[in-house]
């Protein structure tokens, strides 16, 4: 019973959140590229990727390390 608990939770949550993606809005942006040395490049290619990942296409996402 709780194994097809857990796979009927498992396929749910799958079938919710497949299709929905969260872009950065421009105050994420900028955020982001402020400590950069080029700011209008870093502005240019992350919206580039926003209107990549609306669109539906496949992007790669960079990992960034937290500083304490």
């Amino acid at each position: 019973m709780k194994l097809a608990l857990n796979l009927y939770l498992i396929i749910f949550v799958l079938f919710i959140f497949v299709d929905k993606s969260f872009s950065l809005t421009d105050y994420q942006i900028k955020k982001i590229c402020k400590n950069e040395k080029r700011k209008s490049t870093c502005i240019k290619i992350l919206e580039e990727k926003r209107s990549n990942l609306q669109k539906g296409h496949l992007i790669e996402i960079p990992v960034l390390l937290y500083k304490r």
